[in-house]
């Protein structure tokens, strides 16, 4: 054994950017643009508030838990 003390290896990080990438396929661009459409329509769905309740129950959702809660009681189903 030498006096000599240990080095560790160094590590480098790699970004995506450093690798060059296969250019896609026709299929795959048109796959990418649907995949941003529809992701572009779900988020503008959900930024429309939604309708108020008319008669329904007052306090938490009784579904919160996957199962029907009214005054206490569950029922599942």
């Amino acid at each position: 054994m030498s006096n000599e003390p240990t080095r560790k290896p160094e590590l480098s990080v790699v970004t995506s950017n450093d690798v060059p990438r296969k250019p896609l396929t026709p299929a795959a661009e048109r796959a990418l643009a649907e995949a941003e459409e529809r992701r572009r329509v779900l988020a503008a769905e959900q930024a429309k508030p939604m309708p108020k309740e008319l008669q329904g129950p007052k306090g938490p959702e009784p579904t919160r838990y996957g199962d029907w809660e009214r005054k206490g009681i569950i029922s599942d189903f």
